[in-house]
């Protein structure tokens, strides 16, 4: 394809990407069926199309999607709910790949334990991009987003791992399981040794990174630095490191540092721009996803229909089957090899406030969030020419992508409304006006200390005005809380008083832009102070809550 065509079908791919966006908001269909559909009619339609590079996904596609769900992840909560991560990001995607391993090597004829093995890598790991932006908008609690979050960033290191050992195996003529188990743990531990030594290198960067500018830059580069100190061909020669991994890791800790080391400025730029980021490259992937499908179904002249039917068989079987009986079956293990919610051996005070087991419909949840997407398409495109049955698994892989993310895509929001799974949003609203109290009592105890410091009576004016405005707020955070105090239900409930006042300070604020504009538009103000006084309005904008029931 020519620049001029690569060129056109970016420009249209975005154009799409940005009108499915608008559909989405107004039916709530997820985004990410509706652009891998769209993606395969394309495919079928003449015109200039995009083969899917898997180096070019795992090198520069997947490194920033799982740094920025990093970034917005919770380290404290995933480690705190890290024996049940790993059961499901490590042991079941273990599990997984043996199974469909040992499945193809017995029932799919001619067809080996490593090509079995490697395809099962593929299929493994859910893909949480889809099932968390639609989980979100119908309110999914916030154990069960933690959890699909916490999988999604750390199964596909699994998954990439086993995968590089299957095929070692092939080229080697034999499965040892014993090397297998030394190759992960050692490409495992690297991953995690350079991620956190990625993130604390940035932390010695703080001074830097309180300028947006730099802040936007140095957050650009990490994931690829991670990413390319574990996957460049000299470490390589020496041991195999997980980049994937070292990305997550990477993003976990600078995600928990950076309210401490950035600025207000470089924390609403650096956010803003990987928004950008993520929902272009999210969109390009599932575009990308639904154009290979024409490609691979070519792939199976060859294979008989009996032979792509056991394989198609033992692969959806596994993928749909295995996931719910694994969180089912872990439920019922004894504590001391519990794989539970909240696994970390606590206080028995603590036990059934913060570890009690997943209930029945938890366990529909997640069974159902397990949505495959782009790694599982970028693994399997990976695997060399002459590798066995190539062809045959890259259709597995694909078929299992889309029966996931179309079926249980489309499913998944009107299931978590039937089940009632939702997140209790007065509590939620209760916790952020309790934290917003105690910052404005801490902020009043530091005037009190600043005015036994001070004796000039400009400063004490100054001192009394914002005691003044902290009161007020307290105030009006105390009374949200003593209504929130009397409501029995989930949601929260409707302030009339506190929406008029909302109503009216987008009122004011959109009346001071119109002027401001008027002031230019007559000559009275040039453009650059009308962009930073614009920029002042701005930010007293973009701290309107968009919901004022959910404040």
């Amino acid at each position: 394809m020519s620049y001029e065509g690569i060129l056109l079908f970016v420009l249209g791919a975005v154009c799409v990407i940005v009108a499915v966006r608008w559909v989405t908001e107004k039916t709530g269909l997820p985004a990410a069926v509706l652009l891998t559909l769209i993606g395969i009619l394309y495919a079928y339609l003449p015109g200039p199309n995009l083969d899917l590079d898997p180096e070019l996904v795992l090198t520069f596609i997947l490194p920033p999607l799982l740094y920025n769900a990093a970034l917005d992840s919770s380290l404290l909560d995933i480690r705190h709910n890290m024996r049940t991560v790993i059961s499901l990001s490590v042991v079941l995607v273990l599990v997984t790949a043996l199974l469909i391993g040992l499945g193809f090597s017995l029932w799919v004829a001619g067809a080996t334990l490593a090509a079995g093995v490697a395809l099962g890598a593929t299929v493994a790991p859910p893909d949480p991009v889809a099932a968390l932006a639609v989980g979100r908008k119908a309110g999914l609690p916030g154990k069960l987003v933690t959890l699909i979050q916490g999988e999604g960033l750390l199964n596909d290191a699994t998954a990439l791992t086993i995968l590089t050992v299957a095929v070692a195996a092939w080229r080697d003529g034999n499965f040892n399981f014993d090397n297998a188990v030394g190759q992960f743990v050692i490409s495992a531990s690297g991953g995690v040794l350079v991620g956190v030594a990625v993130a604390y290198a940035v932390r010695m960067l703080k001074a830097l990174r309180y300028d947006p500018l730099n802040a936007n830059a140095l957050s650009l580069i990490t994931p690829l630095a991670a990413y390319l100190i574990c996957e460049n061909s000299f470490v390589h020669h020496y041991v195999t490191i997980s980049g994937v991994l070292a990305v997550v890791v990477a993003g976990l800790i600078v995600g928990h540092d950076t309210p401490r080391y950035t600025t207000g400025a470089s924390r609403l730029q650096v956010s803003a721009v990987w928004r950008l980021i993520d929902f272009l490259l999210e969109g390009m992937v599932f575009l990308l996803i639904g154009q290979q499908v024409p490609h691979v179904v070519r792939g199976l002249a060859e294979y008989e229909t009996s032979t792509i039917l056991i394989a198609l068989a033992i692969t959806l079987g596994v993928v749909l089957l295995l996931r719910p009986l694994w969180l089912v079956t872990t439920q019922w293990l004894p504590r001391s090899l519990h794989t539970r919610l909240g696994g970390q051996d606590e206080p028995e005070t603590d036990v059934e406030k913060r570890e009690a087991p997943l209930t029945g419909k938890e366990v529909v949840a997640l069974s159902w969030a397990g949505t495959r997407g782009v790694i599982t398409l970028a693994a399997v495109f990976t695997l060399p020419i002459g590798f066995p049955d190539r062809e045959l698994l890259r259709f597995c892989a694909i078929a299992v992508v889309l029966v996931t993310l179309v079926g249980q895509g489309l499913t998944f929001a009107p299931l978590m409304r039937w089940l009632g799974l939702r997140a209790n949003q007065t509590d939620k609203a209760k916790l952020r006006n309790e934290a917003r109290s105690a910052a404005v009592i801490v902020a009043l105890d530091r005037l009190d200390d600043i005015q036994e410091q001070q004796h000039d009576n400009v400063e004490d004016e100054a001192i009394e005005t914002m005691r003044t405005q902290l009161q007020f707020r307290l105030d009006r955070y105390q009374r949200r809380l003593d209504l929130l105090e009397q409501v029995e239900s989930h949601e929260v409930p409707e302030s009339p008083q506190y929406e008029a006042a909302l109503m009216v300070r987008q009122a004011v604020i959109d009346a001071e832009r119109e002027e401001l504009l008027r002031w230019r538009d007559a000559g009275r103000l040039d453009d650059d102070n009308l962009r930073m006084l614009n920029r002042e309005l701005d930010h007293e904008e973009l701290i309107l809550p968009k919901r004022p029931s959910g404040s």
